[in-house]
C-alpha cells in the first residue's frame, strides 16, 4: 500500500547504512558500519545473507560488471565479487586513515566514485569513539585511479545525489545540519557554485538521501524519526514519520524503482537497526555504476577474506 511503512528485515544493525539496489539480482545490499557487515536482501525469496569483514564497510555501489560491487570501507575503496570471490581488491587507500574514515559515497553519472570522509568514530572492535567531527573531505575517485578533492572542512559527510538532468549535485554535512547544491558539469565531472538547499531543519540531522524521477531529494533525518522529501527549490514537500528514531539512508528499489528501502541505526525503539520499506508514487532513478576499465578488475583478489553467514 502506498505510504505504508513495513519492516522488511529486522537486522538489528548498530548502524545500518550505505544501501544500493542491484536490479540484476533483484536485491538490496547495505552495511552495518559498527559490525563490519555487508547484507544482501533477496526481494524474490526474502532471504538475507551477510558477510563479515575486518573493518567497517560504509557504502556499497554498483559497477559495470553486475557481479562486482564497489565497497567503500573505513580505510579504502575495494572491488568485491560476492558470488565468485570471497576476497576484495583494493583500488584506493585513504592516506588519512585511521584518524579519518570514509562515510557516505555514491557513483556519479560519469562512472566516478564520490566519497566523503569524517573523523573516525569507530574503534577496532566496532565500539564508538568520542571524537570531534572536523576535517572531512569530499573526494572524487576516477576509474583510472585519479583522485581529487572538491570540498574540505566537513564534519560528517552524508548525502550524495544528482538531479535527473545531471546538472545539480547534492551533498550534506550532518554536523552543520545542512544540505548543499552545486552546479554539476557532466562533461568534465566537476562541481561549482555551492549554495545551501536546506539548513537548520528542526527534525534531526541530514543523513543519507536518494533522489526520485521528479528531482525531489528524499533525506533520512537521523534523530528525527522521519524522512523528508525536499523539492529542487529547497522547500520540504513531505514529511514521512518512521517507527525508529535514527533512519540513516534510503534507496529506491523494486522492478519499477517505486519501493523505497530505509536503513536505520540502533536506538531504544524495538525495531531499530531494521530495514524498512514503503511504496511511493514517484519512483527513483537507476543507480550509476563505477566504470571498470579493464578485465583485470574482474579477477578480484586481495588480502581480506570474508565469511558468509545467514541472518
Amino acid at each position: 500500500m502506498l505510504g505504508e511503512i513495513e519492516c522488511v528485515v529486522p537486522a538489528g544493525d548498530i548502524c545500518g547504512e550505505g544501501a544500493v539496489w542491484n536490479p540484476d539480482q533483484n536485491a538490496l545490499y547495505w552495511t552495518d558500519i559498527n559490525r563490519f557487515l555487508v547484507h544482501r536482501f533477496d526481494a524474490s525469496t526474502h532471504a538475507t545473507n551477510t558477510w563479515v569483514f575486518r573493518e567497517p564497510v560504509t557504502a556499497v555501489n554498483l559497477t559495470t560488471d553486475s557481479e562486482v560491487l564497489l565497497l567503500v570501507m573505513g580505510s579504502k575503496v575495494a572491488l568485491w565479487a560476492p558470488r565468485t570471490h570471497p576476497e576484495v581488491q583494493t583500488i584506493y587507500r585513504l592516506e588519512a586513515a585511521p584518524k579519518m574514515r570514509f562515510n557516505d559515497a555514491m557513483v556519479g553519472p560519469r562512472g566516478s566514485l564520490w566519497a566523503g570522509t569524517m573523523r573516525n568514530n569507530v574503534g577496532s572492535q566496532g565500539e564508538d569513539l568520542d571524537v570531534d567531527f572536523t576535517g572531512g573531505v569530499l573526494y572524487r575517485i576516477d576509474p583510472d585511479g585519479a583522485v581529487s578533492e572538491w570540498k574540505t572542512d566537513i564534519g560528517i559527510s552524508n548525502t550524495l545525489a544528482w538531479s535527473p538532468d545531471r546538472k545539480t549535485f547534492y551533498f550534506g554535512d550532518s554536523t552543520a545540519n545542512a544540505i548543499y547544491s552545486f552546479h554539476y558539469d557532466e562533461q568534465t565531472g566537476t562541481i561549482s557554485e555551492e549554495s545551501t538547499l536546506l539548513a537548520g531543519y528542526p527534525k534531526g540531522s541530514p543523513d543519507g538521501s536518494a533522489i526520485d524521477a521528479q528531482g525531489y531529494l528524499w533525506n533520512a533525518r537521523y534523530g528525527g524519526r522521519c524522512l523528508i522529501r525536499i523539492a529542487p527549490n529547497g522547500s520540504v514537500d513531505r514529511v514521512i514519520s518512521l517507527p525508529t528514531l535514527n533512519p540513516t539512508t534510503c534507496s529506491f528499489g523494486g522492478p519499477d524503482l517505486r519501493t523505497l528501502y530505509i536503513t536505520s541505526a540502533r536506538s531504544a525503539d524495538q525495531l531499530s537497526g531494521s530495514i524498512f520499506s514503503m511504496e511511493v508514487e514517484v519512483g527513483g532513478l537507476p543507480e550509476s555504476r563505477f566504470q571498470l576499465l579493464s578485465p583485470s578488475h574482474h579477477g578480484v583478489t586481495g588480502p581480506l577474506r570474508c565469511s558468509s553467514i545467514k541472518l
